[in-house]
């Protein structure tokens, strides 16, 4: 595939680019479904807040690492296809893409089981951080960055 699981800037690759690329896996023809996960920018934060923007940040190598190992260990499950993870990094207005996982599988018990187990595993173990900017002005690290 073209499309590689990794950190891209915004607008540099959409969700109908990595399904494009999935569809042309050799092993395609043994799938049964493609399913998918896309993470957007939430306008409320859980305190009740209004979100004007975020902005996402990554640790590229060890983020990309992260992904790929994810994918790697989800392409070891019976059933598996396809496994790609792309994350966003950049400034992002409410309700714009930030995530996508997207798998494909031989069967939809497979492939949903692999797509919750891809999204809670990226969540902890990507170098990724988010900065909340608030309709009201203020502005915070949702996690400070790693110091290196």
């Amino acid at each position: 595939m073209n499309i590689q699981s990794g950190i891209y800037e915004k607008g540099t690759i959409t969700l109908e680019q990595i399904y494009a690329e999935i569809r042309k896996h050799p092993q395609i023809s043994k799938a049964g479904d493609i399913v998918s996960f896309t993470g957007i920018v939430r306008g409320v934060t859980s305190s009740g807040d209004a979100v004007s923007k975020i902005k996402i940040e990554a640790y590229k190598e060890p983020a990309e690492k992260a992904l790929r190992s994810i994918c790697d260990d989800l392409r070891k499950i019976n059933g598996i296809i396809e496994v790609v993870i792309v994350h966003l990094v950049g400034e992002f207005n409410v309700g714009e893409d930030m995530v996508y996982v997207v798998i494909a599988g031989a069967h939809r018990e497979e492939s949903f089981a692999a797509l919750t187990q891809a999204v809670n595993r990226y969540k902890k173990e990507a170098p990724l951080w988010k900065k909340e900017f608030l309709v009201s002005g203020k502005s915070y690290w949702i996690e400070e960055p790693h110091k290196s």
